[in-house]
């Protein structure tokens, strides 16, 4: 049996064929300290959180120098995640995924995004529990 195609690989075809070039941004294993979960022992102290992300970029000219100025910098999420995360608890995955999508989201330059976040220390019998979600900004006429 064939692998089935993942979301993102479809998107990735989509946009090539819609706009000539796919390019991505993205960030992998950005360990964050979180206050996450709903169980005690999570509860007690933060605990590490892994987050991916991938962006999906509109397609647009070569830069016409090399200036960070005139793209996108990768550098907005690692801050903005921080900050989403800084004094706060979050009961659930979901809820910190959903802020991390909207974060990914936002710049105009960005089509869709690809986020995942994983709680890497929760069980000891697993490598990690975690959730993915994927999200075009305009969906597909």
């Amino acid at each position: 049996m064939a692998n089935p195609v993942s979301m993102a690989e479809a998107a990735r075809l989509w946009l090539l064929m819609n706009g000539g070039e796919v390019r991505s941004i993205f960030i992998r294993d950005f360990a964050v300290r979180v206050s996450i979960g709903i169980h005690d022992f999570e509860k007690a102290a933060p605990q590490r959180v892994l987050v991916n992300a991938e962006l999906f970029l509109r397609p647009a000219p070569p830069p016409g120098s090399d200036d960070i100025a005139e793209v996108l910098d990768y550098d907005f999420i690692r801050r903005q995640v921080l900050a989403l995360v800084e004094g706060r608890h979050f009961n659930l995955q979901e809820t910190l995924l959903d802020g991390i999508m909207a974060i990914c989201l936002e710049p105009e330059s960005v089509l869709a995004a690809r986020v995942s976040t994983a709680k890497p220390d929760v069980y000891p019998d697993c490598a990690a529990v975690g959730l993915e979600a994927f999200k075009l900004k305009t969906p597909p006429t």
